[in-house]
Order: structure tokens, then C-alpha cells, then sequence
């Protein structure tokens, strides 16, 4: 008989207006950021925000490219170069916006894609200390409280521990 794997995702559903203040000025970052995306191709333009445990914001957006896939997430932009300026400094929360084909912020959240999911998972890891995910739409925002609940089946355990 096959194992059966069940997983359940902690997440919560609140609307904007329950954001705390920190959350609300983080958002509004996140929201800029899409501004700055570059996405001829797809149109969907995605905005990030990483609050660090310094208290700086980082911004990332999506930047496309015609080479598919050199291109590069959101995500992965602002985790990226956070990790490189503050490489002692762990990443407290990271908001995740994104506009449509008609330049509205979407009314459901999205999620990130296996990739982002997968960094945002070691970048846990690297600094022992879950990052408060929140996903952003317009109807309603879902928090999840660590990037383990985006990615249950990950590639954690192929390293020992030194």
C-alpha cells in the first residue's frame, strides 16, 4: 500500500484594515515596488517587501526577459540582494503584491512560485527563524507564518549539519 502524505497549511485570512501599522507601511512598499517591475511579456507586474530584523524595507519586482528563463521573481530579487547588504540581518516578514494584465492589484492573493518557496525555505533555515508571509489581495490577505507551510516536500534534509 502507497504512503499517504497529508499536509496542512497554518494560515490566516484577514482584511487589510487588521494590518498593523509596521504591516500597512510594508504593504505600501510592496505595492511601490510593482511600479518598478519590468514585465513587456507577461504584463503581470509583481511587487515585494521584506521587513529585516534592523528594521530596513527591501523591494524587489519581477523583471522579465525575451532569453526565458533568465528573467527573475520578485521573490528572489529582494531576497537576494537583502541577504547580500545584510548577510547577519534575518528577514522578520515579506509581503507579496501583484497587478494584472489591466494594472489592478489582484483581488486574491498569489502565491509564490516552487523556486521562491525554495529560497525563501533555506533563507529560514540560514538564519533559524521563520518569516512571516503575507500574501496580498484586494478581497482579503492570507498570512502564513513560515515558508515550511508553502513547501512541505523540500529539499531540507539533503545537507547534513555541521
Amino acid at each position: 500500500m502507497p504512503n499517504i502524505i497529508e499536509h496542512t497549511i497554518r494560515t490566516t485570512q484577514i482584511k487589510e484594515s487588521e494590518l498593523d501599522e509596521s504591516e500597512r507601511l510594508l504593504l505600501q512598499s510592496a505595492k511601490e515596488a510593482t511600479d518598478r517591475s519590468y514585465a513587456p511579456y507577461s504584463n503581470f507586474r509583481v511587487g515585494v517587501a521584506l521587513l529585516m530584523s534592523n528594521g530596513e524595507i527591501i523591494t524587489g519586482s519581477n523583471q522579465e526577459n525575451c532569453a526565458y528563463p533568465s528573467g527573475l521573481c520578485a521573490e528572489r530579487t529582494a531576497l537576494f540582494y537583502a541577504k547580500s547588504k545584510y548577510p547577519d540581518c534575518a528577514i522578520d516578514t515579506i509581503i507579496i503584491t501583484a497587478r494584472d494584465t489591466n494594472g489592478e492589484f489582484t483581488p486574491t492573493p498569489i502565491s509564490p512560485c516552487g523556486s521562491c518557496r525554495q529560497v525563501m525555505l533555506e533563507t529560514e533555515m540560514r538564519q533559524s527563524k521563520n518569516i512571516k508571509i503575507i500574501l496580498y489581495g484586494t478581497e482579503y490577505i492570507t498570512i502564513i507564518h513560515s515558508a515550511k507551510d508553502l513547501l512541505p516536500l523540500s529539499f531540507d534534509n539533503l545537507f547534513p549539519e555541521k
